[in-house]
């Protein structure tokens, strides 16, 4: 049986002060700092294709302003923040990475995939750059809008070419204003994501 996740919450209580400036808190607690992980996807279509190649799966490239623990935000679409009072357990493309690489272990679709500093001497490997993944506030609603937006590369070593690409997106109302409302938002629109992603992987060769 496929395990099943829920979202996954790590909250620990931090004394610390976020540096820098355009951060918005939602708590009211100055130097309280709720730290948050996303969940991996476990569910995919019945007729994903079994492979019994090797994958490798990068770290995804991302934007300064991405490229953080920390969680961003849009109250416009020229303008970049982060919550004050929240954080990812780890850099944003690191995150990712893990993800991926649980959701296609999950699947149970394919013989060995891993991160590219385990020497897998793969047949493939995934490229990625995260593009968006912050929750926005201009849609018109006090609730934001979370988007999550990865474009992928499927890579040959051997022939050194691109066999693939393809860029995968997800957009999601958070229901409430507050953090964990929020998260799970981030967690349904990045499990929309790495499903198609997965799905798009296997499919592909």
């Amino acid at each position: 049986m496929k395990p099943k996740y829920s979202i996954s919450i790590i909250v620990a209580t931090l004394l610390i002060v976020l540096a820098g400036c355009g951060t918005i808190s939602i708590s009211g607690e100055k130097g309280v700092v709720n730290l948050y992980n996303l969940t991996p996807k476990s569910t995919f279509s019945n007729n994903l294709p079994h492979v019994n190649w090797k994958l490798v799966i990068e770290e995804p490239i991302a934007t300064g302003g991405l490229n953080s623990k920390r969680i961003a935000l849009h109250p416009k679409p020229t303008e970049l923040k982060y919550f004050a009072d929240a954080s990812w357990t780890e850099r944003t493309p690191l995150m990712i990475q893990t993800l991926l690489i649980e959701s296609f272990t999950n699947s149970g679709h394919i013989a060995t995939v891993g991160r590219d500093a385990i020497s897998l001497q793969p047949n493939y490997i995934l490229k990625g750059e995260l593009r968006e993944f912050q929750a926005e506030y201009f849609h018109g609603t006090a609730e934001p809008l979370v988007r999550v937006r990865l474009n992928a590369i499927l890579f040959d070593p051997s022939r050194q070419e691109i066999v693939a690409s393809d860029s995968f997106e997800a957009a999601v109302l958070s229901t409430a204003t507050n953090m964990d409302a929020i998260i799970l938002a981030f967690d349904i629109a990045m499990g929309k994501v790495l499903r198609r992603t997965v799905e798009w992987t296997l499919a592909t060769p």
